[in-house]
């Protein structure tokens, strides 16, 4: 995000907050390899609020997947609200609303305060999710079901903390059925805001979402880069989340993660699809390489949403709220 911030001529890099303490006092555009950006990463937070700046992207770690509380995640997103800044989020809040009257209202009561905005993205949850579905629903003159797969490969994944620390691979049987109440809670608080967004485009309200988990054990000792994956420990896990209407699943999202898709072959390969059941139906598929980088993607997908959610209304916005967002023509 720093990158594509520091690379497009309409913006202009006001702040950089790191958490590494080698980080304090680094260039921000050293961080990221390119030339000095001249401006200085801090790890004060009070000095990030005092900046007059426009929009921040507040891209943490989801820490309530490992026993944080997401409280301090709205606390820090209203907080900046409040000093007048927008804010666009990969810590959840693609739809609020999912979360209940008390987390909404403290994000409006800051919205408005800083009369500001605040908007929630991501690639999944976010893009695959709610937006290709919602839009291939409207080739529908009625929709039945809503089916989304998105099956990841990680063996290239980079980030111990997201692979083994959140997402369990690599564990014990042992220790991941320990953690797994954590994880659960954490996952279907995710997915229910991208279901009840889904179904808020579709017009309905859900009345409840279901939640399912699987897990695989390696049968083999490797490694990926992340993390080795000794013989016997979790090596992959799918979870389906169906946001259910009278009885009946109206969308449904199946996340498989595999640490290394040629050593776990069962359950779908690397890839992408969505199906809209309806009248017509319409499905897309995609392999492994439907996207080269997803963090990539999730990175420009936020900063696409600059300009919008800084001529948005003040308060709560959603992708239903918003125009698209588009990418920029290299070179412009």
């Amino acid at each position: 995000m720093i990158r594509g911030v520091i690379e497009r001529p309409e913006f202009e890099l006001a702040g950089v907050r790191v958490f590494d303490p080698a980080k304090v006092g680094v260039d921000a555009g050293t961080l990221v390899g390119r030339p000095p950006a001249g401006v200085i990463a801090t790890d004060d937070p009070y000095e990030i609020l005092a900046l007059d700046a426009d929009c921040v992207i507040y891209a943490p770690i989801i820490s309530q997947a490992i026993g944080g509380d997401l409280r301090k995640d709205l606390q820090t997103v209203c907080e900046l609200l409040s000093s007048g800044k927008n804010v666009i989020s990969l810590a959840g809040m693609l739809y609020p609303y999912a979360r209940g009257p008390e987390f909404t209202s403290e994000l409006e009561r800051a919205c408005k305060t800083g009369e500001t905005s605040v908007f929630g993205t991501g690639v999944n949850p976010g893009f695959t999710t709610e937006v290709l579905p919602l839009v291939l629903s409207g080739v529908c003159r009625r929709v039945d079901h809503i089916y989304v797969r998105e099956c990841a490969d990680f063996s290239g994944h980079p980030s111990r903390l997201l692979i083994h620390e959140m997402g369990g691979l690599g564990k014990s049987e042992e220790e991941y059925l320990k953690a797994l109440p954590t994880y659960r809670g954490a996952m279907r608080d995710l997915f229910t805001e991208s279901l009840q967004l889904v179904g808020a485009g579709l017009g309905v309200t859900l009345d409840h979402v279901d939640v399912s988990h699987e897990y695989l054990l390696a049968d083999e000792d490797f490694e990926i880069q992340a993390v080795p994956i000794p013989r016997g420990t979790v090596a992959a896990g799918r979870w389906t989340f169906s946001g259910m209407v009278g009885g009946r699943p109206l969308v449904t999202i199946e996340c498989v993660h595999k640490s290394d898709a040629r050593r776990v072959t069962a359950w779908e390969s690397p890839g992408y699809a969505v199906r809209v059941h309806g009248r017509p139906s319409v499905t897309l598929t995609a392999d492994e390489d439907w996207v080269s980088n997803g963090i990539t993607a999730a990175a420009a997908f936020a900063v696409n949403a600059v300009p919008a959610v800084c001529e948005a209304a003040p308060g709560i916005r959603t992708f239903l709220d918003l125009p698209v967002l588009t990418g920029r023509a290299a070179g412009v």
